[in-house]
């Protein structure tokens, strides 16, 4: 099969032909329709996530086919559809695991970092750890949800049920978060990089009451906010922006430091609070709830061999939207 390696962070990935995979006890072998590219994606080739498995096949927002069952697997059989999220497998005993937390399993392997990932034509991945894929969404429009829209959606949880919530970054987990927002009822406060005019446009088009810069204030306190972007900066930004009792979620998996700040933004119960990887359960809730509003991720694709071009793209934000590798 074709597909694209990472053999050492901080290096181009190389296009080659390796041997099919196989599927073993409890796996599917899934032919690869398409793979949505993840600001995670760039923080394992760009070394800032620092254990990856190598040499590695990257990518986590699978869509495809099963063509081969392992054994053991019932919950899935050859021609279904699925998707394939970053969360791979979990190990089932551990603490977290048996109280409902398997996002922060001490043994948790993710899919494009331990695990290959769909920067292929064929990938493997544990039947219990996929998807069902509702057949209203193609193969590209469905990847963006496995990981910016159930990144986003778990984050919109954490952030509470506020009704003004500002959103730190307006990218691919953004504008998913936007939707379910706006269908909440929720009112919706873009803040973008300075000069971003166009993500601006992109997020008053879908519904957002005011979109602006870091430079700015937005024009009401907030009851919570997602910060998006990697800049541990923005959160001494959001804080003073959220209203006394309201919540910060850092959404990334990676993020700069963040820089020491006045107690008197965190004082009067605001809140700081990460958000790590996903649950089945999320993923369950949440592609159900995308169907029913239904979300709609504006995506760019580009074919699997420009691979290392389309990362460079996300690099440089040069992306609105989603971007999403074509494969099949």
């Amino acid at each position: 099969m074709r597909a694209m390696l990472l053999d050492a962070p901080r290096h181009p990935l190389r296009s080659v032909t390796v041997a099919d995979p196989s599927p073993g006890d409890g796996q599917v072998l899934v032919r690869v329709g398409a793979c949505g590219l993840c600001r995670t994606d760039l923080h394992v080739v760009d070394g800032e996530l620092t254990h990856p498995k190598l040499p590695l096949i990257p990518g986590h927002q699978v869509v495809g086919e099963v063509v081969e069952t392992g054994a053991g697997v019932d919950t899935v059989r050859a021609g279904d559809r699925i998707g394939i999220p970053w969360l791979g497998w979990t190990c089932g005993t551990c603490a977290y695991c048996t109280t409902g937390r398997e996002n922060l399993c001490d043994h948790a392997r993710f899919t494009g970092y331990d695990i290959d990932g769909g920067y292929a034509e064929y990938t493997v991945a544990d039947a219990r750890f996929c998807f069902p894929i509702d057949p209203s969404y193609s193969d590209v429009e469905a990847a963006p949800l496995l990981c910016a829209g159930l990144i986003g959606y778990r984050s919109l949880k954490a952030a509470g049920d506020g009704v003004r919530l500002g959103l730190y970054g307006f990218g691919a987990s953004a504008h998913i978060v936007a939707q379910v927002a706006r269908h909440q009822s929720r009112r919706v406060f873009a803040i973008t990089r300075p000069g971003d005019t166009a993500s601006q446009d992109f997020a008053m088009r879908l519904g957002a009451v005011w979109a602006g810069d870091t430079d700015h204030t937005p024009p009401e306190e907030l009851d919570a906010a997602i910060v998006f972007a990697p800049v541990g900066a923005l959160v001494p930004l959001a804080l003073g922006a959220v209203a006394r009792g309201g919540t910060v979620v850092c959404a990334g998996i990676h993020m700069s430091d963040i820089p020491s700040f006045p107690y008197e933004l965190l004082w009067g119960e605001r809140t700081v609070r990460s958000v790590a990887n996903l649950t089945r359960r999320d993923g369950t809730e949440f592609l159900a709830l995308a169907h029913r509003i239904p979300v709609r991720a504006e995506v760019e694709t580009m074919p699997l061999d420009q691979a290392n071009a389309a990362l460079a793209r996300l690099r440089d934000g040069r992306v609105q939207g989603a971007l999403v590798l074509t494969v099949a």
